[in-house]
């Protein structure tokens, strides 16, 4: 179900939950999780289509969801409601992380896996998107002067929330991959890898910590 308050989810966000699936899957290995199961944290969560996607298909996780937009997590809530058994997600409104700092204090560390599809296209863009585009909210879109402020804010603040041997999955166009690597290599990610999308385009890249940690 979406509305004017979310963004349509597009089929390349398939790629994004395919991803996560994959290292939730075949990854758990690396995962050194203090918890009986693996947590992952949707940012972004819009309608809620990453979130109830990874939970559907795997029930055993344990889902946390926030967005900024207080319409938008209505919206979330009400596709988990109607998809999902009752309270199947945990939702949270607020920006990024600010979200979990406000209300869950004690969930550092605690992220099997983070993923977003946030806002990433540059400002001077939007108005070059097709007309259907362009009545999404703004704020789903805009990411800034090239697209990664909020990518940056992301990347800056999984840190303190992934567990050791964690990952980070963010859906971006193919054109911003190299710059994205280079953000979660300085950050101290390993691993770091892109997944095509079904038309053979970089959308989705990620990366792990070590089980050492990684860099503050």
């Amino acid at each position: 179900m979406v509305n004017p308050s979310v963004l349509v989810p597009r089929p390349d966000t398939e790629t994004l939950v395919e991803a996560a699936l994959e290292i939730l899957g075949t990854g758990n290995k690396k995962i050194a999780a203090d918890h009986s199961r693996p947590r992952v944290l949707d940012l972004c969560t819009g309608c809620g289509a990453i979130a109830v996607s990874l939970k559907h298909e795997m029930p055993e996780l344990e889902v946390w969801a926030s967005d900024i937009s207080a319409e938008a997590l209505q919206t979330a809530k009400a596709n988990a409601q109607r998809l999902l058994p009752p309270e199947a997600i945990r939702f949270l409104c607020g920006n990024l992380f600010e979200a979990l700092a406000a209300s869950e204090p004690c969930v550092s560390s605690s992220f099997s896996l983070i993923v977003s599809n946030p806002p990433y296209i540059p400002t001077a863009e939007i108005k070059t998107l097709s007309r259907e585009v362009q009545k999404e909210p703004r704020l789903a879109l805009d990411g800034g002067t090239d697209g990664l402020d909020v990518i940056r804010t992301i990347i800056a603040g999984a840190t303190d929330y992934l567990c050791p041997g964690g990952s980070l999955l963010l859906e971006a166009v193919p054109g911003q991959m190299e710059s994205i690597a280079g953000l979660l290599e300085k950050k101290g990610f390993a691993g770091i890898k892109t997944y095509r999308d079904l038309s053979g385009r970089q959308r989705v890249i990620g990366g792990s910590c070590s089980a050492e940690g990684i860099l503050q």
